[in-house]
């Protein structure tokens, strides 16, 4: 049976731009569902015994990626190299360096998305980190320091797995977007992926076929909350009933869980998603879920991708050690790529929406579009208990159970809000999809200039 990459070897209506010998670094131009993407190949021996990444190979990846930029063209990659090693001279630490210029300058222009197939090892897996999305097999490893330097410089030591393994960059890193059992299952993948993207920053996604009709009710979307205040739910069942076909492709699921995000589409048309999820950490954003999400909002601004965020949160998650490691700065992060984004965005505020992180999940100071609440949403500085404890200090407790559910009553509604203009409608839950196809509908033609500046500052 023929692989998918072994079809893409000898594709027949592919251009192949150039090819080195040694690892077997190619790059051609393949048809993909009808369009063309620019496909890179670099593949070691599997007994490690090729001369991993030579100047030869880093100048065949560096002319794909530039001439991919110049014609507009996605980039989808295979990569599984040792580096380089010693014996290939400086020059092949120069080629990578190379590449990732590349990279970088392509990036924002046209999709960029790879899949390590294999070993990633020393700076290319850097070039791991450049990309949009980077799916990884189930065997593929990549890091930038190996066990035995890691061994020697701290004396613990580590397996190959444990540290750079696909199972740590889904988890703990946040490198692996998808981990799949193999190359063929990566670019099918990367293809899924690209499906919702444009094939660059000037044009728009595709439409996505479907039979689907936008004015369905949505009744499990809207038995889904529990009605204890601090039950969790799945959020993902609520995008899966608003979705085209109850199809949403998840991005990034194991790494900071608290946070989903991924692509669906509402009346075929392509919609990027960030929720809380409050099957972890209740819905509350530390650190990953800031990054996370301030990536991926930034990923679907830069290619013209409408942005729906559901809202479930009590706020940002307090501890000592994340502000120390920089809850103030990594925090900014999702502020700072909601603030500068120009595609259409809607907001749906499910159950709690409290304090800083209110604002910070697309609230309309944020400048999103359009906000809808359902009835179950509670909008306020912080919940009712936290207000009754600062408010009324010396209050009993038989008195505090009583002002807690006058605060309940009287703050905790999305009404109040509503009539101050910060939420735009109130909405039946069953009535999501239609009412959210509607917003996107009426959001389509939506064009909003950047301001003119050599580039922004993004906190890091």
């Amino acid at each position: 049976m023929t692989s998918t990459t072994e079809q893409l070897s000898s594709e027949t209506t592919s251009v192949t731009l150039r090819q080195a010998s040694g690892t077997g670094a190619t790059a051609r131009t393949v048809q993909l569902d009808g369009r063309q993407v620019m496909f890179l190949s670099l593949r070691s021996d599997d007994d490690g015994d090729s001369p991993g990444l030579t100047s030869a190979d880093a100048a065949v990846l560096e002319s794909g990626v530039r001439t991919a930029t110049e014609k507009r063209m996605p980039i989808i990659g295979m990569i599984s190299t040792f580096g380089p090693t010693v014996d290939t001279g400086f020059e092949a630490v120069v080629g990578w360096g190379r590449v990732a210029r590349a990279l970088g300058q392509a990036s924002g222009v046209v999709p960029i998305l790879l899949a390590a197939t294999g070993p990633v090892v020393a700076g290319p897996a850097l070039l791991l980190g450049l990309a949009d999305i980077t799916v990884f097999t189930e065997d593929a490893y990549a890091f930038v320091s190996g066990p035995s330097m890691v061994e020697s410089f701290t004396g613990v030591p580590v397996s190959t797995t444990s540290l750079g393994g696909s199972g740590a960059h889904a988890r703990s890193s946040g490198v692996a977007s998808m981990i799949v059992a193999d190359a063929d299952a990566a670019w099918d993948a990367l293809s899924a992926v690209l499906s919702h993207l444009p094939d660059h920053v000037d044009a728009l996604p595709p439409l996505i076929e479907t039979d689907d009709i936008v004015d369905r009710p949505t009744d499990e979307a809207a038995t889904t909350i529990p009605d204890h205040p601090t039950g969790s739910y799945d959020v993902r069942s609520i995008v899966r009933d608003v979705a085209d076909d109850g199809e949403f492709l998840e991005l990034r699921a194991s790494w900071a869980p608290n946070l989903v995000t991924g692509f669906c589409s509402i009346g075929g048309q392509t919609i990027g998603v960030v929720a809380n999820q409050s099957q972890a950490l209740a819905g509350a954003i530390d650190i990953p879920a800031s990054q996370k999400g301030g990536r991926f909002v930034g990923f679907c601004d830069a290619f013209n991708v409408p942005l729906l965020t559901l809202v479930d949160t009590s706020g940002f998650l307090p501890g000592k050690d994340l502000e120390w490691r920089g809850m103030i700065r990594h925090g900014a992060q999702l502020a700072f790529a909601y603030a500068r984004a120009t595609v259409p965005r809607v907001g749906l505020i499910l159950r709690k929406s409290y304090g800083g992180a209110y604002i910070v999940m697309d609230s309309r100071y944020m400048g999103t579009d359009m906000m809808l609440a359902w009835p179950s949403a509670e909008v306020a500085v912080m919940g009712a208990k936290g207000a009754v404890e600062i408010l009324h200090r010396k209050a009993s407790p038989e008195e505090r159970v009583q002002l807690e559910a006058d605060y309940d009553a009287r703050y905790l509604t999305p009404y109040p809000t509503a009539e101050r203009g910060s939420i735009s409608a109130v909405i039946d839950p069953t009535e999501t999809r239609r009412a959210l196809g509607a917003a996107f509908d009426l959001l389509a033609t939506k064009r909003e200039r950047p301001r003119h500046r050599r580039h922004d500052n993004q906190p890091l």
